[in-house]
């Protein structure tokens, strides 16, 4: 692998950083890379694997974070529907 195929993918593995950062899932970095800094999907999702490879107990912690996030979203838009609802049935009254 020459300098330049090093450094392209040295400034892909920083960007999938920083979407790691952002709790961006494979497929939202992708296609945050894709369209912010034009690097192509497939790309992105080669260094990913790789980086899963290499850091899987990592990897395995930010997929259950992730998922346990987006069970509380769930819950809080939940929660936020039934109180929405209760004070609309209290306004008609």
């Amino acid at each position: 692998m020459d300098d330049s195929s090093a450094s392209y993918i040295h400034l892909v593995h920083h960007l999938i950083e920083e979407c790691l950062v952002f709790n961006m899932s494979k497929e939202e970095c992708m296609e945050a890379l894709s369209k912010h800094a034009n690097i192509k999907p497939v790309i992105t999702s080669t260094v990913w694997k790789e980086l899963e490879k290499e850091n899987k107990e990592f990897f395995e912690a930010y997929a259950r974070k992730k998922a346990e996030r987006a069970t509380v979203m769930e819950t809080r838009e939940r929660i936020e529907k039934i109180l929405a609802n209760s004070t609309t049935i209290r306004d008609t009254k």
